[in-house]
């Protein structure tokens, strides 16, 4: 079985290299290391393609951009793989309002260049998209909220478990990077319906590990724990905190249970399926809450500032509904806590920005 993976030496499409190689696949990986462009040498995803040239045995690299339309097609025409998981993205608000053509070419035109040569040539293949809830706006917003010492939460108990698929896309504000995401996860559910190919958009939560090269505009816990690991080597990086008092709210999901729903869902894929993914309620932390863990675990005093405006179209609570994914795929569920993400991404922190 052979597999293609875009965005094959981030955070996501790396373990996901790793893992289906694991289990015998033949994995391919596309990655021309745009993240170094977009957030300088601090996101070079390099150390991870090292790492996956080592210990993947027969991984084959193709310094590729998705952008790139008759490459792409060239390379599944010649491969006619079994899987395309799709990784590759511009992943940040603040970035895509400043290359708003960098933003959508990569978010929406790559995967329509995927899609249609995955149409074309491999049309029995299955197709992941790893969208994100920023596809929703600012629609979860409008749920009623409480604000707690440390947290914003929701406000009623039928909301306890987070925003589900049934969540409104338009008439939101969505930032242009949302919006290019939408554009794109409206793309992969309609190549599903209408050319009947086995797709799957995956809107994740905050997904993280410790090969993720967190960055100020991206990657927040993975950021924060390095700033908390500059601060207990002496150095004084503030974090910054944006807006919401700090008590904003995400769910954090560890790449490994990423790939086991990923894995999931080859196992029985269906057609233009739609799932939210993230860490769940348990899972969940705040900005606060974040800071606080961290300061816990390294023995250190975090320096901060905050910033009273929020990124437009932020959300101010978002804890993932994971109910549909676990009803259809009850073999699945999350195996990486909260400690267990941060005491991994602190332990292996030297190594990962080696």
């Amino acid at each position: 079985m052979k597999m293609l993976v875009t965005g094959s030496s981030g955070l996501i499409g790396s373990e996901t290299v790793a893992y289906f190689a694991d289990l015998g696949w033949q994995v391919q990986g596309i990655d021309n290391n745009l993240r170094a462009d977009f957030f300088g040498p601090d996101a070079d995803t390099t150390p991870n393609l090292r790492r996956l040239a080592a210990a993947v045995p027969g991984y084959q690299h193709h310094d590729l951009d998705v952008r790139d339309r008759t490459a792409i097609d060239a390379l599944v025409r010649r491969h006619r793989f079994n899987a395309i998981v799709h990784c590759a993205a511009q992943p940040s608000h603040d970035l895509a309002a400043r290359r708003p053509f960098d933003d959508f070419d990569t978010n929406a035109v790559g995967t329509l260049n995927l899609l249609e040569a995955t149409r074309r040539h491999a049309p029995d293949a299955t197709f992941v998209f790893m969208s994100t809830n920023k596809v929703y706006g600012d629609a979860p917003n409008e749920r009623p909220l409480i604000e707690t010492p440390t947290r914003w939460d929701y406000a009623h108990p039928a909301d306890r478990d987070g925003i589900d698929e049934s969540c409104r896309i338009d008439a939101s504000l969505h930032s242009l990077f949302g919006a290019s995401k939408a554009a794109a996860d409206l793309l992969v559910q309609e190549y599903g319906r209408y050319f009947n190919l086995k797709t799957i958009c995956f809107r994740a939560g905050c997904m993280t590990g410790p090969y993720h090269a967190g960055v100020p505009l991206h990657g927040f816990l993975s950021y924060l724990v390095k700033v908390g690991l500059q601060a207990a080597g002496g150095e004084a990086q503030p974090y910054t905190i944006i807006g919401y008092k700090g008590k904003q709210v995400r769910d954090q999901i560890h790449a490994h249970d990423v790939c086991r729903a990923i894995h999931a869902f080859l196992d029985a894929p269906r057609i233009a399926a739609v799932y939210n993914l993230g860490g769940g309620r348990d899972n969940s932390l705040s900005v606060l809450e974040s800071i606080a863990r961290v300061e816990e675990r390294l023995g250190v005093k975090l320096p901060t500032r905050y910033r009273n405006e929020p990124r437009r179209g932020d959300h101010i609570c978002y804890i993932s509904n994971l109910a549909r994914f676990r009803r259809d795929y009850p073999g699945w569920r999350i195996t990486r806590t909260l400690d267990d993400i941060l005491d991994e991404m602190i332990a292996a922190a030297p190594a990962a920005v080696a």
